[in-house]
């Protein structure tokens, strides 16, 4: 990478006299979208360089900036390659291109990110483990066999980790770790998947596995260290803790805690699992008690789609999301014996107490390397929850788990790698042969929804119950992960701290602010208290407005919300709307359901 000035060649040609040379072309590009975190540099490098084309390319603040130099048909060609063979994370949402008189370059570079102007560049979601990392951490000859946090341009943490844009390293919670020489190798080779991966780590430069009980005590480690000994703050006290070269490497004592019936929390890559073994029905049940679950399912990860598949019956859709780069947790229907012979049930190993009464799975599989080692460890599927109690976000650090988590888990498998923001894992659900997103979150946010230019940045709040905020900025609205139910500080302290990530990636304030009508709202309070203007917006009449914008269509249309209680126009609670919408702005309430008095409200 350079990081001298670049000054374009002085030197004469001799090899062809300049009276019969043809002037060079110079193509500047300026590529706006998800662009940043997938490979994207060394991609255009890689382009320039086969098509020898001398020039530069950098991370900015728009997205990716490029200056290319040579004849004027292989920059064509050059141009139309970069929609064709772009990374496949990838998403350009605009290309400006434009032709200008040669500078003479030397050659093509990648140059430092310029973080200085409007911040336009996306914010790329977490990006579940590629093929490629797999068959490295499985390979007993690679240097980063069995290695947890392996991970290359085309996966890996991203939104979990970023700070600020523009997304270089010194931006990303990797900021602390140093890389090794053969690290720093890989980071700097153009031909290298691992060029410019901004998480790149191995065991002797990278984040590493502790064992904890839940006291904090660690019971393995794979810290690399020059002594058997190493030091840990608890509780504001220094201790040496002795760690044997015998000892059970963490996971491994992870997966034998599991299989004893033990409750591990897991700490991944958006913050903490609780894992059991699925199988084992008094594992299951003391996890719903000391986790207050009620009879809500719990979410499955299984070993391998093999294994998914003697337990559920799975479409192609429904395969292909499981496998897909976002790895959500999919609602699966369950096998059972009815399905050949409606007289008998077939027994399953999945616990009755995993989903009581329900015929559906939500079955995730490993998304990160940590997930895949600890899976194959085991070989079973093992329930993956949310790290929290119910209703309150995920825990994501580990001092923050052991006090929230303490009473629910008998062990913590942590690591070193802070997790910036809490992202829990996205569900989806196939109906009619088309995929729907329950929950958006890992895999999905925050990615923007384009809506079509507007002027205004407004800065949407969401409602109190399942809770998610978003930001509108030039005609795109970027939604933020699921948040939860603003009832609890923990909860109402991970809204305020998504609505400021929006303000420091994008270094703009709204222009207004959108709420719930509902003024009893706590998201609603934050919106009165922000001294910006409000724009309220009825409950239901908000699900219709979303439905259209998710589904590109205008009005006129007839939209129905069937949802709970809302607050109503006409200060009642509202449930059960038919809403004739001839606009975005001109939206009529012409039924709804029949109105139930309440306690306390007359005749």
């Amino acid at each position: 990478m350079l990081t001298e000035p670049y000054h374009p060649k002085t030197e004469k040609s001799e090899e062809i006299p300049s009276l019969y040379r043809r002037p060079l072309e110079r193509l500047r590009v300026t590529i706006r979208g998800a662009v940043q975190g997938v490979g994207f540099r060394p991609f255009i490098y890689r382009l320039a360089t086969e098509l020898d084309l001398t020039g530069w390319v950098r991370n900015s603040s728009q997205g990716v900036l490029i200056e290319a130099e040579g004849a004027l048909g292989r920059l064509e060609t050059f141009l139309l390659q970069i929609e064709k063979g772009k990374p496949e994370r990838a998403f350009i949402q605009s290309l400006e291109a434009s032709f200008l008189d040669g500078i003479g370059y030397c050659s093509f570079r990648i140059l430092e990110s310029d973080s200085s102007g409007n911040l336009e560049a996306l914010v790329l979601p977490d990006i579940a483990t590629c093929p490629e990392c797999l068959q490295d951490i499985s390979d007993p000859r690679n240097r980063r066999y069995g290695y947890a946090f392996t991970n290359c341009t085309h996966c890996g943490p991203r939104f979990s980790m970023i700070e600020a844009l523009p997304y270089d390293r010194a931006n990303t919670s990797m900021n602390k770790f140093k890389m090794c020489p053969a690290c720093r190798d890989e980071y700097e080779n153009p031909s290298d998947r691992r060029f410019h991966a901004e998480p790149n780590a191995c065991p002797e430069c990278g984040p590493y596995l502790e064992l904890w009980d839940a006291h904090g005590k660690v019971l393995s480690s794979e810290r690399p260290r020059q002594s058997a000994w190493r030091f840990r703050m608890d509780a504001g006290a220094v201790s040496a803790v002795k760690m044997s070269d015998r000892c059970e490497p963490p996971l491994q004592q992870t997966a034998r805690a599991i299989r004893e019936g033990k409750i591990v929390a897991v700490k991944g890559l958006g913050g903490f699992h609780l894992m059991a073994d699925a199988r084992n029905d008094r594992a299951v049940e003391r996890l719903r008690e000391r986790k207050h679950r009620g009879g809500k399912p719990f979410a499955l990860m299984y070993p391998s789609f093999s294994m998914v598949k003697e337990d559920c019956m799975v479409s192609s859709l429904e395969e292909r999301l499981l496998r897909s780069p976002e790895a959500p947790i999919v609602l699966l229907r369950r096998k059972f014996s009815w399905d050949l012979n409606p007289a008998q049930e077939m027994p399953s190993r999945i616990s009755p107490a995993v989903a009581p009464r329900n015929p559906y799975l939500g079955v995730m599989l490993p998304y990160t390397p940590l997930h895949y080692l600890l899976l194959r460890e085991l070989n079973f599927p093992v329930v993956a929850t949310s790290g929290n109690l119910a209703e309150e976000p995920m825990a994501i650090d580990e001092k923050e788990a052991l006090s929230r988590l303490g009473a629910i888990a008998d062990l913590f498998l942590v690591h070193n790698r802070p997790i910036v923001r809490h992202v829990d894992d996205s569900i989806v659900r196939v109906v009619s042969g088309r995929e729907f997103i329950l929950r958006r979150a890992r895999g999905f946010a925050p990615l923007p929804i384009r809506l079509g230019e507007n002027s205004h940045s407004v800065l949407a709040v969401g409602a109190h119950l399942k809770n998610t905020v978003a930001y509108s900025k030039q005609g795109q609205v970027f939604v933020s992960q699921h948040i939860g139910d603003l009832e609890n500080p923990e909860t109402f302290g991970a809204f305020q701290r998504a609505l400021q990530s929006f303000q420091q990636f994008y270094h703009t304030r709204p222009d207004r602010i959108a709420c719930d009508a509902h003024p009893g709202y706590l998201s609603t309070q934050y919106a009165e208290h922000s001294g910006l203007p409000i724009l309220r917006v009825q409950h239901h009449h908000a699900h219709v407005l979303s439905c259209m914008a998710e589904n590109e269509i205008t009005g006129p249309l007839l939209g129905i919300a069937w949802d709970g209680a809302g607050w109503g126009g006409d200060d009642t609670g509202w449930g059960g709307e038919f809403f004739g919408v001839e606009s975005e702005n001109h939206v009529t309430r012409v039924a709804h359901v029949t109105i139930v008095l309440l306690p306390g409200q007359g005749k």
